[in-house]
């Protein structure tokens, strides 16, 4: 197919163009106490392949709990940044098998490590990055910021603001930001629509306090919604879906 016969870049739907989507590691052990569950991850591999192909630019930041979980009790009195490196090299594992999983559905995809490892992976370089969302890649980042005392979800907030994203997107076990735990107080209230300092304020378990500070500065809305749930990402995505949304809207025109 010739360039002129190519089909048009598809404009996304919804509010946000160019989005980070942050997946917590235990939402790929499925049904498993620990570990990848490869279906899992093939059914959200399938959705942020339709998302591609709806014209949204998407870059991923993958926790490393499914798989920490199994090294925790190994990892107990051990000195905290050594425990929290094994914590990175898990994010790494994950990120590969996203990987896999998306490119067996045919989405071009490039994992960055910030703790450089270049026979298995690309070290993080920013502009680069950049051009690969340009160019319909996923960015998979893995290895948080490479520094300890520091959670994927901080690593997260660093990069949707160094790639310029219109949204950080959590996927979680549930469908948005609730005042108690959802599934141990069925009185639980959920929330709509949040202000930062609400979360902060009220110690809401969104995402650490450095995270939510870090998208404050830019910006940057947090969308709480259900990884769990069958097309929650698209529905989201389209502006449609069941979520909380933490901050202002911030526009994706470019």
């Amino acid at each position: 197919m010739s360039e002129t016969d190519a089909p048009a870049p598809r404009t996304p739907k919804g509010p946000f163009k160019r989005v980070l989507l942050k997946v917590s590691g235990e939402a790929l052990m499925g049904d498993g106490p620990y570990g990848i569950d490869m279906p899992t991850a093939e059914r959200i591999a399938d959705e942020i392949g339709e998302a591609v192909e709806a014209g949204y630019e998407l870059c991923l930041v993958i926790g490393g709990g499914n798989i920490y979980r199994g090294l925790s009790a190994a990892a107990k009195g051990m000195d905290r940044a050594a425990a929290d490196y094994m914590g990175m090299l898990a994010t790494v594992m994950n990120a590969l098998a996203m990987q896999t999983a998306l490119e067996r559905r045919g989405v071009q995809t490039r994992v960055q490590s910030a703790i450089p490892m270049t026979t298995v992976c690309e070290p993080y370089i920013r502009r680069r990055a950049v051009r690969h969302m340009e160019k319909g890649r996923v960015v998979i980042f893995a290895a948080g910021t490479g520094n300890p005392f520091f959670t994927t979800d901080t690593a997260a907030a660093l990069r949707a603001a160094e790639m310029g994203c219109d949204a950080l997107l959590k996927g979680t076990g549930v469908d948005g930001v609730y005042s108690d735990d959802p599934k141990t107080n069925p009185d639980a209230e959920r929330y709509d629509r949040l202000d930062y300092m609400d979360v902060l304020a009220r110690d809401l378990k969104v995402m650490d306090a450095s995270a939510v500070s870090l998208m404050r500065d830019n910006q940057i809305p947090i969308v709480v919604f259900s990884i769990r749930e069958q097309g929650g990402l698209a529905r989201v995505l389209d502006g449609e879906g069941v979520c909380t949304i933490v901050g202002g809207a911030k526009t994706a025109a470019r």
